[in-house]
C-alpha cells in the first residue's frame, strides 16, 4: 500500500490498538479517526474471549483515550449487526465498544476536549471477507456443494461503494454520541443462492443447519432502540434516550420519527427481486475476484 499510494500526507504504521501510547502517536495531527480494528471470527472471538475483549473493548476506549489526548476532530467506529442483542462473545465486545464511543462525549472539557465520537451499525458488505457471496462462489468454481443453513435466512445488501458513502456521509453529518444505521433492502438466501448458480455455475446444494451465534436475519435496530430512532434522508439515527426532541430537530431539520412499529430486521424489509440482485453483484465486481 505504501508503494501504490506515494503522498507526502500519508503515514504507514505498524501498531495495535492494545497499546494506547502508539496510539497516541498514530493520532498525532489527524483530523478524523475512522476505528475498525477488531477481532471479528465469531468461533474464534468465542474460544478466545479475553482476547476479544484486550482489542475490541480495550482497544476501543484506547482509541478514545488517544483522541482526547490529540485533540482529533471527529471520531468514528465502525460497528456491525451482530451487537444489537447479541448471541455472542463477538457481539458484545462490538456492543460494548459502540457504547463506550457514544457515552464518551459526556466526558467532554468544552473548553479542551472537542472530538465527536459517532458510531455505525450495518450488517456485511457484499462479498466482504467471509460473508456467503465470495463462499458460495467459491464453491461453485471448485465443483463443490452450496452449503445453506437454512433456507429461510435474510441479509441486508449493502456493496463496498455503499458502505464507504454511509460511513464518510455520516462521519460528517453526526453531532455527536448518535448511531446510524443505513435503509436499506434485503435478500433471501435461496435467491441468492439462484442468482449465482445463474452467473457462475451449475451447483448442487446441501442443507446444513445454523451455526452457534449465527442468526437467521439480521437485526440492526431492537424493537427497545426504537423509540429512540428517528428517521433522516436514507439513514436511521438512534439518539440517547437523554438527548431533547428539540435539539434533535434543531440539528437535523426534516428530521422524524421512525415509521418502524417492531425491530429493523433483514426479514421485516423491501427484498430486493433475483434482477436486482444480479445487476447488484455484476456491478459489484465481485465476479471478478479470483480467491
Amino acid at each position: 500500500m505504501e508503494a501504490q499510494f506515494e503522498d507526502d500526507r500519508l503515514r504507514f504504521l505498524i501498531g495495535d490498538v492494545r497499546d494506547v501510547f502508539r496510539l497516541y502517536k498514530a493520532c498525532e495531527s489527524v483530523d478524523v479517526i475512522f476505528h475498525a480494528a477488531a477481532l471479528k471470527h465469531v468461533p474464534v472471538v468465542e474460544y478466545n474471549p479475553f482476547e476479544g475483549i484486550k482489542t475490541n473493548v480495550i482497544g476501543s476506549q484506547n482509541v478514545i483515550d488517544a483522541c482526547f489526548h490529540e485533540h482529533v476532530g471527529i471520531a468514528t467506529c465502525v460497528g456491525t449487526d451482530k451487537a444489537v442483542s447479541p448471541l455472542n462473545t463477538y457481539g458484545a465486545t462490538k456492543l460494548l465498544m459502540e457504547k463506550l464511543f457514544v457515552t464518551a462525549n459526556p466526558y467532554w472539557n468544552p473548553k479542551k476536549d472537542t472530538t465527536k465520537f459517532i458510531a455505525l451499525r450495518y450488517g456485511n458488505v457484499l462479498g466482504s471477507s467471509g460473508s456467503v457471496v465470495p463462499k458460495f462462489i467459491n464453491q461453485i468454481r471448485n465443483n463443490q456443494k452450496i452449503t445453506i443453513t437454512d433456507p429461510n435466512m435474510t441479509r441486508f445488501s449493502l456493496t463496498m461503494d455503499e458502505a464507504l458513502d454511509f460511513i464518510l456521509e455520516s462521519t460528517f453529518l453526526g453531532k455527536s454520541s448518535e448511531v446510524f444505521v443505513p435503509k436499506l433492502k434485503a435478500y433471501s438466501i435461496m435467491d441468492l443462492k439462484d442468482v449465482l448458480i445463474e452467473l457462475v455455475g451449475k451447483a448442487e446444494v446441501e442443507m446444513g443447519s445454523i451455526r452457534p451465534g449465527e442468526k437467521l436475519h439480521e437485526i440492526l435496530i431492537n424493537s427497545d432502540e426504537m423509540k429512540y430512532t428517528w428517521e433522516f434522508n436514507n439513514k436511521y439515527i438512534i439518539f440517547s434516550p437523554y438527548r431533547e426532541v428539540d435539539e434533535i430537530e434543531s440539528n437535523y431539520p426534516g428530521i422524524k420519527k421512525a415509521k418502524i412499529s417492531d425491530i429493523y430486521s433483514s426479514d421485516k424489509v423491501e427484498k430486493m427481486s433475483k434482477d436486482e440482485l444480479k445487476k447488484t453483484i455484476l456491478q459489484s465486481g465481485i465476479l471478478d475476484i479470483k480467491n
